[in-house]
């Protein structure tokens, strides 16, 4: 890959990952308490309470927060398992580690996608003007 692709890819990367900082700064609210803080998502609503812990602040969620997550775990569970009974689908038990053959398969699809977007990318890099030619 020549070294434009790359500048220019990272020149429209970049804005996009420091807006989703600044986004993400502006989402949490911190407030001191006398045992350590309390975090406010303001997307979500969630409060956790954190602590300084070796100089990181290390935070988890309120106990009732965590039940009402627990409970949304639960519904959001049973919700899939009648969806995939209704489609047909029967998720794998107990199946951990991919075997090779899986593994090999996935490798295959991500090449083929690799080779492909590449390929565009040439194309895309041959029909531009060189710089200074119009």
């Amino acid at each position: 890959m020549n070294l434009k692709f790359w500048m220019t890819l990272t020149a429209v990367l970049l804005p996009l990952q420091a807006s989703a900082q600044e986004t993400d700064q502006s989402r949490f609210k911190l407030e001191k308490t006398e045992h350590g803080f309390v975090r406010l998502d303001s997307r979500s609503g969630a409060l956790s309470l954190c602590q300084e812990k070796d100089g990181n602040l290390v935070c988890r969620m309120a106990a009732d927060e965590r039940a009402a997550y627990e409970q949304e775990l639960d519904l959001l569970g049973k919700r899939v398992a009648v969806l995939e009974g209704k489609a047909g689908v029967t998720p794998p038990a107990g199946k951990g580690v991919p075997d090779d053959a899986e593994v090999e398969r996935s490798l295959s699809i991500m090449e083929t996608f690799m080779r492909r977007f590449f390929g565009l990318v040439q194309e895309f890099e041959a029909e531009r003007p060189a710089p200074g030619k119009t």
